[in-house]
């Protein structure tokens, strides 16, 4: 007898068991599976480093004040690290991230270009003045000691290498072209590759913000 209720009853208990796990998982299809409030705008080629990219960091302004990640970045921001001397690259991207931001102002969005500089030894507070002013009014400039830098782009995964000096103090520094958008409030939220348009990027951005 006790067999037979075995029998019968045993599919009924994994069943159940079953639908008790179904419920409780991420994977249980009438629930969410996560309550990411950026879900809808994120890219898929940034959801395995979302939590290990950014952080804490302390540089030098345009101004030659020491200032920290908290005091910089204050509202939507697009931090680009780079260097002024940069023959090419830099320009380009860091007036692409100043277009971004007028974009957004004509959306009646407001955001702030950063430009971090990873050669801070041409890259004085005077100068990185000088270039904010020149790519955008309302960019920020920043540099400090090389290990300032250096933790600055350790926490946001950057890559930089200063070539030998060929004399005069001239040298090239290759490094990584990825813009960063960093809420202050939330972190980092999402990389830009420099291909990508200023319409692009912007319509992106305009997503974050509306969700935050």
């Amino acid at each position: 007898m006790f067999k037979a209720i075995l029998k019968y009853a045993a599919p009924t208990l994994i069943l159940m068991i079953a639908g008790t796990w179904l419920v409780s998982s991420e994977y249980w299809p009438f629930s969410p599976k996560d309550n990411d409030q950026f879900a809808k705008c994120r890219s898929s080629t940034i959801t395995g480093v979302i939590g290990t990219i950014g952080g804490p960091f302390t540089l030098i302004d345009h101004k030659g004040v020491t200032v920290t990640d908290v005091d910089v970045i204050t509202e939507p921001s697009l931090i680009y690290f780079g260097y002024t001397f940069c023959p090419d690259v830099c320009p380009l991207d860091t007036a692409r991230n100043g277009e971004v931001v007028d974009i957004l102002a004509q959306l009646g969005k407001s955001a702030t270009p950063i430009f971090i500089s990873i050669d801070p030894k041409r890259d004085t507070s005077e100068v990185m003045a000088e270039y904010s002013e020149w790519i955008h009014p309302k960019m920020k400039g920043l540099t400090g000691s090389q290990e300032q830098v250096k933790a600055a782009s350790k926490a946001y995964r950057t890559y930089y290498k200063l070539h030998p000096d060929e004399g005069d103090g001239f040298y090239l520094v290759d490094h990584s072209t990825m813009t960063y958008l960093v809420l202050p409030e939330h972190g980092f939220m999402e990389l830009f590759r420099r291909g990508q348009s200023a319409e692009k990027v912007a319509e992106k951005v305009a997503c974050y913000i509306n969700s935050s």
